[in-house]
């Protein structure tokens, strides 16, 4: 077997990256001011069954890689044993180099378990007998888990309806890292799928209280939540967006046309994009007014593959990138609430790669000078979050905007064994800014450089989120 390339200097190619990441960066506490951890997991400090338990489940990424080498769907997402499913993706572990899943694995192997060789079919029982003892002892429940990476805050991904019982118990807990909801009310913009929209819009009103019956009591009821996220310490909006709305102006016409919708609650409504629009610009105003963060995830398509898609449900690894417009809507959006000074900090992730400069140019327009970084170029999402993404996102927002401001990297993750995605980052990070020390492009100074790059890695995020 060659020698294993997990060093301590991974991915650190010069003696001024390795200052910069050794000295600066690497024992930084983490802020994931963004995923899809379970609240109920972190509340309950659940302890996981096995390493398929806590790995494999729910893991599109891997899923794709294991359909793309032939893998029967028995052996990903099928009836096959936990076991059974370990030793399917540890067979293909070595037919993933280049692709970020090979680095991943083997870091979080290393990371939580102590693992330092390959992962392949050989070493495959090894390697799951040795993390389901391990997965056993307290310190690898989720809670420790958290606590090892020196994570400081979690931002979780809620429905507006949710309970935030698990928010609330832990915040009233000994547990001293910050578990916090994100408000993410995609569903209830979503007026152009009828049934799932009335389906969601029970749920909201159940949770307010309030009965829905036209634009003004949606929006009571929205407002009704929006103030009980923030009573139980929300600071954080989240949107998965294909564009911004084009339209945002809602005339008397529509109005009248969704009250009759929502008195007989079938047919289709006749101009979902306004509807989306102009709600989503009434909630902005509600975050900017609770000096939220608002964030928008944009371009993907989803749910691609409608065969496999029936049989295996959304967020089974069938979504790809997009080509969709993105500047002049944006442009729009942003504009209409800044000309009455209602544009909350926002960050904007960019799924395809050939919008970074347009994303980065564009979040300049709305920077106003009443905070650090107002508006920001998020960090390399989804298919982006791997080290060609990570550095050409890094590069336009250096050349178009200001990568001094930037407040890092989130795991965007379901799975606890994800924040190795930080050190990722900010091992990527050191080696783009010391590299250009050791060429001239920077000072090679290294007290200065250092205090920016400790600024992206932890101490931005910690100012901009007011934490």
């Amino acid at each position: 077997m060659s020698e294993y390339f997990l060093t301590d200097d991974f991915l650190l190619q010069g003696k001024a990256a390795k200052r910069l990441y050794h000295d600066h960066v690497k024992g930084l506490p983490i802020i994931d001011y963004h995923c899809h951890l379970s609240p109920a997991d972190i509340d309950t400090n659940r302890q996981f069954t096995n390493l398929t338990d806590i790995w494999l489940r729910g893991d599109h990424y891997k899923w794709r890689a294991q359909r793309s080498l032939g893998v029967p769907e028995r052996l990903i997402t099928g009836d096959a044993s936990d076991e059974e499913k370990f030793h399917a993706w540890a067979s293909v572990v070595p037919q993933t180099v280049r692709n970020p899943l090979f680095h991943w694995t083997h870091m979080e192997l290393k990371n939580v378990f102590g693992i330092t060789g390959y992962l392949d079919a050989a070493s495959a029982t090894s390697v799951y007998n040795t993390c389901n003892e391990l997965l056993k002892k307290p310190a690898l429940a989720t809670q420790g888990i958290l606590s090892s990476f020196k994570v400081e805050y979690v931002g979780t991904t809620d429905e507006p309806w949710d309970t935030l019982e698990h928010h609330q118990s832990l915040a009233a807990g000994k547990f001293p890292i910050r578990v916090s909801p994100s408000f993410r009310p995609d569903k209830v913009l979503m007026i152009g799928n009828a049934q799932s929209f009335f389906e969601n819009l029970g749920l909201l009103e159940k949770a307010s209280g309030i009965s829905v019956t036209d634009i003004h009591s949606l929006l009571e009821a929205l407002q009704n939540r929006v103030d009980f996220f923030h009573n139980n310490g929300c600071k954080v909006s989240d949107h998965g967006l294909v564009q911004m709305p084009a339209s945002f102006h809602f005339s008397s016409q529509l109005e009248s046309e969704l009250s009759q919708f929502l008195l007989h609650r079938k047919g289709a409504y006749s101009d979902p994009d306004a509807f989306m629009g102009y709600v989503l610009q009434q909630l902005c105003k509600m975050y900017h007014a609770k000096n939220w963060v608002q964030q928008f995830h944009l371009g993907p398509i989803r749910n691609n593959n409608t065969r496999l898609n029936r049989l295996l449900g959304a967020d089974s690894g069938f979504d790809s990138i997009g080509d969709f417009p993105q500047a002049l809507q944006m442009s729009r959006f942003f504009d209409h609430l800044d000309q009455t000074d209602q544009l909350a900090k926002t960050v904007i992730y960019n799924i395809n790669p050939s919008d970074n400069e347009v994303f980065a140019t564009m979040l300049g327009n709305f920077n106003d000078g009443s905070s650090k970084g107002k508006m920001q170029f998020g960090s390399g999402w989804w298919f982006l979050d791997q080290k060609d993404g990570m550095e050409k996102q890094l590069n336009a927002l250096s050349n178009m905007g200001l990568i001094s401001t930037f407040i890092g990297m989130i795991t965007d993750s379901r799975s606890f064994l994800s924040f190795p995605r930080h050190e990722y980052f900010r091992r990527i990070l050191c080696n783009l800014l010391g590299d250009e020390m050791e060429k001239g492009i920077l000072p090679n100074d290294e007290a200065w450089i250092g205090g920016i790059v400790k600024n992206i890695a932890y101490y931005n995020a910690k100012e901009y989120f007011n934490l």
